[in-house]
């Protein structure tokens, strides 16, 4: 094996000062150093530096194979850095990594917090609604924002959303000569010229958040009546069964209901393509995804189904909610693997008899759901039976 041209080094706010003896030697031999200008700064690279280009790319690195290459990123390069990008593009004999603490970890330790019991998020570049499917009271979490506006940005997204009283410690420069950390409540973030790297960490106080298990209010939702009601809900998500990092098709999508759910259920590293013909109802999927934190896991596609199937990646999961019929269940059958989970749903008689005929060739369960919620009645209250649903379930 020949010997890896790239040096991946993880450096802290003390600069040359905190590098180890295998850091500093691969410094050293370096014939170009790339990184951000503070850290070419810190490391003295001199006529060797080449700061990121705007927008950021890796390709200046990638050109320049065949050299003695170090790559600078703050921390631990595999911690919402840029050694996942790099490795993504070369093979494992081309790189060799030194890490050194990230921030989270610096962050935990001058807070005295177990980081395996804290939240660590990275919002460089992420909405902080990132944050709605953690939120609760008592959570730990460490969040690293770009600069003081956003720290105070964050501070005043909290209180927006019930948590004010959160105690919060802004962490500035971590690690070396320019170290601050102020404590401070979310509603009252008065900080000025916040030091960079600025990482923002709160213990929440307040009594909203998301439940656990499946089945949201239904007002917790943008839709036009198009929606999965909350219990039909509960007991689709059921039978669909999400586990971590699993991809679900959610065709005839409406307001997305079952979609964002299914993404807060299976946590990052799931998706879910949500296909919806409705241009309304296809706005309403991606407003309700950005509003649960789930927007990066969700993928609306606004056109019609079977038609729309065609080159989708395959699924673990699919949920047709509405517009079932034969040419749709073939389509399906036929672009989905053994093992694949389909649960389909429909409140019309001749659904309900395709999904019969379909169940007695393929097998799976069928589901008769018969809700009525109270409604007054004069003086009185009765019940207002909702349309039947009949529910199919099966395993390709």
């Amino acid at each position: 094996m020949s010997e890896p041209w790239l040096s991946i080094i993880g450096l802290g706010e003390d600069g040359l000062t905190g590098l180890n003896t295998a850091s500093r030697a691969a410094l050293e031999e370096a014939d170009i150093i790339f990184g951000g200008a503070r850290h070419l700064e810190l490391v003295e690279a001199g006529q060797r530096g080449y700061a990121w280009p705007l927008p950021f790319s890796i390709t200046p690195v990638l050109e320049a194979r065949g050299k003695q290459v170090a790559v600078l990123a703050s921390g631990d390069p595999f911690w919402h850095g840029v050694g996942g990008t790099l490795a993504d593009q070369l093979s494992p004999e081309e790189w060799r990594v030194y890490p050194a603490p990230s921030v989270f970890s610096l962050a935990a330790a001058h807070l005295g917090w177990r980081i395996e019991q804290t939240c660590c998020v990275g919002l460089h570049a992420a909405p902080f609604e990132r944050l709605v499917p953690e939120l609760s009271r008592g959570l730990a979490a460490i969040c690293l924002v770009r600069d003081g506006a956003a720290a105070a940005d964050l501070a005043a997204w909290l209180t927006s959303r019930g948590f004010g009283q959160s105690r919060c410690w802004l962490l500035e420069a971590l690690g070396g000569p320019r170290e601050r950390v102020t404590a401070f409540e979310a509603r009252a973030f008065t900080a000025s010229e916040v030091r960079t790297p600025v990482a923002i960490a709160f213990v929440v106080e307040g009594d909203a958040g998301i439940p656990c298990v499946p089945g949201l209010p239904n007002d917790a939702f943008v839709h036009d009546g198009n929606i999965t009601k909350r219990p039909v809900r509960a007991l689709t998500l059921s039978a669909l069964a999400p586990r971590r990092g699993e991809r679900l098709w959610d065709i005839g999508a409406g307001s997305g209901t079952v979609s964002v759910e299914w993404a807060l259920a299976c946590g990052p590293g799931s998706s879910v393509i949500a296909i919806e013909m409705c241009q309304g109802r296809a706005r309403n999927i991606t407003a309700n995804a950005l509003s649960f934190g789930v927007s990066d896991r969700i993928s609306v596609i606004e056109s019609e189904a079977p038609a729309a199937l065609v080159g989708l990646p395959e699924p673990q999961a699919v949920f047709i909610g509405g517009g079932a019929n034969e040419e749709m269940l073939e389509a399906v059958w036929a672009r989905t693997r053994s093992g694949t989970r389909l649960v389909a749903n429909a409140v019309t008689l001749e659904s309900e008899a395709l999904f019969a005929r379909w169940s007695s060739q393929k097998g799976g369960q069928l589901l008769r759901i018969e809700l009525a919620d109270e409604k007054p009645l004069g003086n009185y209250r009765s019940w207002g039976p909702a349309r039947p649903i009949v529910q199919w379930s099966v395993t390709r």
